[in-house]
Formats: C-alpha cells, structure tokens, sequence
C-alpha cells in the first residue's frame, strides 16, 4: 500500500505540476513598447509578479519532474501498469494546452487577441477531448474485467497491479 500511495502521489505531481510549469515559466506574453493601460486583455491577468512567476513555475517543473521520474522508475521495475501511460499521456498534454493557453488568454494586446480566439476554439476542444480519453481509459483499466483468474471473474479495481 506505500507504494502505491507513492505512486499516486507521483502521478499526481506530475499531472498537477506540468501546467503550473507551462504557466510559470513562460512568463506574462505581453505586446512589448506599451503601458499596461494601453493594452487590451481578453481575460484580466492574475496579479502575480513575473520573477514570483517564474519562481512558482519552478517548483511546478521540479514537482512534475519528479513525479515523471518515479513513474518511470515504477514502470521500469514493473509496479506500475505501463498501459497507466494511456491515462497520464493525455493529462500532461492537456496541462501544457492549459498552462500555455492561460497565458494567450491574459496576453496583453492592442486590438484582438487573435490568440486568444484560436486557444478557445482549438485548445479548449483538444483539451476536452484529452480528458474524456484520459477519464475513459482511466475507468477502463481501473473496472477492466478478468481475463482467467481462476474463476474470480467481476471488476477490480487496479491502480498498480504488479509487486504490491
């Protein structure tokens, strides 16, 4: 059950850390040569300093990067179900979707944010198509049925299969 629980964590960091990573480190994408009144801004920006920024971003790396490298230390030695890959495959593409497409949303334009149309009429529907793949195949390996087993049969529920 530890390392499982490690696992999960892991998986977690990973998936949580990617877009805060994204948003952070790319820093705010204003139009340069403008006071911040001039510009125009599809959705207000947070209030968040860029060297805070860059510094939250960090972090968001630091813990996506070890959640990466404990998962592929765990598939490696087999405690993790590679086929799990399916699931957080997605989640990472849809966060960097996110935390890039935040940061074309809060651009700082004169005129319209042709960006910022394109992210919602483009991004937003690939990243809902990622989380229904990602939430599908999730319930699928978790609630797969059986295959032989001695005559066990029904659903089980199978995060980490191998080694626990």
């Amino acid at each position: 059950m530890r390392y499982q629980g490690t696992v999960l964590l892991a998986g977690a960091g990973l998936v949580a850390g990617v877009p805060v990573a994204a948003w952070g480190l790319m820093g705010q994408q204003n139009a340069e040569g403008f006071a911040a009144s001039e510009l125009d801004y599809a959705f207000e920006p947070w209030a968040v300093p860029d060297g805070v920024a860059a510094l939250i971003g960090a972090a968001g790396l630091l813990a996506a990067g070890a959640g990466a490298a404990l998962l592929v230390r765990a598939s490696r030695r087999g405690t993790l179900d590679r086929r799990w890959w399916g699931v957080l495959g997605p989640l990472v593409v849809a966060g960097v979707i996110a935390g890039v497409g935040w940061r074309i949303l809060t651009a700082g334009v004169i005129g319209a944010n042709i960006g910022a149309g394109l992210t919602i009429m483009f991004g937003a529907p690939l990243m809902g198509g990622l989380l229904l793949w990602a939430l599908g195949r999730a319930a699928w390996l978790a609630f797969e049925r059986r295959s032989g087993g001695g005559g066990e049969g029904g659903r089980r529920f199978r995060f980490v299969p191998h080694g626990t």
